[in-house]
């Protein structure tokens, strides 16, 4: 998919793209850049309805304390664009 760059710096993510990512009016998209030059865009969580299933999931074992403390690690990580 291509897409061109307008002279105010903006542009237009192709629809088949934004359905595919679930990106609407007003979602937020972190950017980051490689050095390899490449650039990474990643959606960034929305609201609420992203933490159901947060505290349990049927037929899951209960994650530890150790656990979950690697997982926000690992989110913070990723948020900040830092590398293990």
């Amino acid at each position: 998919m291509l897409t061109t760059v307008s002279d105010k710096g903006q542009l237009t993510l192709p629809k088949k793209l934004r359905t595919q990512m679930g990106i609407t009016p007003g979602t937020r998209l972190a950017l980051s850049l490689g050095a390899d030059g490449t650039l990474a865009v990643r959606v960034q969580a929305r609201g609420a309805d992203l933490l159901f299933g947060l505290l349990a999931v049927p037929g899951e074992a209960t994650k530890t304390l150790a656990q979950m403390d690697d997982a926000i690690s690992e989110a913070v990580r990723d948020r900040a664009g830092a590398r293990p």
